[in-house]
């Protein structure tokens, strides 16, 4: 997820609207089905893909990676503001909307991001209909044996959507989800789509936890300069950062480390081995992604990906491999880090390097 600070006071307007009228757009997203019933009705999407992990490991790469497959469908940039109801939204602003040039989103990581770009908005969905999971300062874990047939059906009609936008050339789209946050739900997740491939990139845990804290620090300055742009992240669900952090409660992490604060590397290192060794007891419904063997091999990797996750295209992602760079280095001498939670982290890092399915 990302930030434009070159959004227009038109477009912040939009946004705005859009922020404080999300009951309504539920309500109007069921018009919306009526409406375009002829057009969804043929949708047959095929079996979604869902990458997620804790940011920092390459998840909006692999996103960008595997959609430029020409097999799935993903959000944009243009669904936005109005999450909810895609088709409604795209009637009324295909007449107004500017082409927008490739620019570097807000991470200030290089990575350059316009209107047509794959994104992550799909915790609107989640958000707007579990609001008990979000707490003040922390996301509670989805239990596997919820049960919710009302969000069950939209969020599969919101996929038509989506196919009927992004794909209406393929006969079974395939929906391509990149949401850190789903972390909390993977085992909801995988009940619900039995058919789905959910993928889990990790970083070494020093480097990805450096990277965690590197990027809360960012959007702390980002939220305290601009009220909109913290309101902006907070409305699509970006809660991984700054001002509107609300860590994910993995085995109950944060119950024992109420003293730890994210802004040092400890809070992010408990974080990252909490998350991570909860996520690795989901080897039967996810599969491990090395971000670092993906580093040293990306053509090896992007290749066992793409065999793992069922394309019917291999070379249009194999091909991508020359867009990826080792990242530069931390250095532990700007960090106080406790050897012991250290340790902890390599123990479990060297266990899932083992079982990811770059290896």
């Amino acid at each position: 997820m990302s930030f434009n600070n070159n959004y227009s006071m038109l477009d912040r307007l939009f946004h705005q609207l859009a922020f404080s009228t999300r009951p309504a757009q539920q309500s109007l997203a069921y018009l919306e089905d009526r409406l375009f019933k002829s057009k969804l009705d043929p949708v047959t999407p095929g079996s979604p893909v869902f990458v997620t992990g804790l940011p920092r490991a390459g998840t909006t790469l692999l996103l960008e990676i595997l959609e430029s497959s020409g097999e799935f469908c993903a959000h944009t940039y243009q669904d936005m503001p109005f999450i909810l109801t895609p088709l409604l939204w795209e009637e009324m602003a295909a007449k107004f909307r500017k082409k927008i040039e490739l620019q570097e989103r807000a991470h200030g990581d290089g990575m350059m991001v316009s209107m047509e770009s794959p994104e992550a908005f799909e915790e609107v969905l989640w958000a707007s209909f579990w609001p008990k999971q979000y707490h003040k300062d922390h996301v509670d874990v989805w239990n596997p044996r919820f049960s919710f047939s009302e969000f069950e059906q939209f969020f599969n009609q919101h996929i038509k959507k989506i196919a009927h936008l992004r794909r209406p050339d393929l006969a079974s789209p395939r929906y391509l989800s990149k949401n850190n946050m789903n972390i909390s739900r993977i085992d909801y997740i995988a009940k619900i789509f039995p058919s789905a491939r959910i993928v889990i990139p990790f970083r070494h845990p020093f480097e990805q936890s450096a990277s965690l804290l590197r990027q809360h620090t960012n959007f702390l300055a980002i939220h305290k300069e601009d009220a909109f742009a913290k309101s902006y992240m907070r409305a699509i669900g970006h809660y991984d950062f700054g001002e509107n952090l609300k860590p994910i409660n993995m085995g109950g992490w944060l119950d024992k480390h109420t003293d730890l604060s994210p802004t040092t590397l400890e809070f992010w290192l408990q974080y990252w081995v909490s998350s991570y060794r909860s996520l690795l007891k989901n080897q039967n419904t996810a599969t491990l992604f090395s971000y670092d063997h993906f580093c040293r091999q990306p053509k090896d990797s992007l290749k066992k990906l793409a065999d793992w996750v069922g394309l019917d295209n291999n070379e249009a992602v194999i091909s991508q491999a020359d867009r990826i760079s080792p990242p530069k280095p931390y250095s532990a001498k700007d960090y106080e880090i406790s050897k012991e939670l250290l340790n902890d982290a390599m123990e479990l890092f060297e266990e899932m390097s083992a079982a990811a399915v770059n290896s």
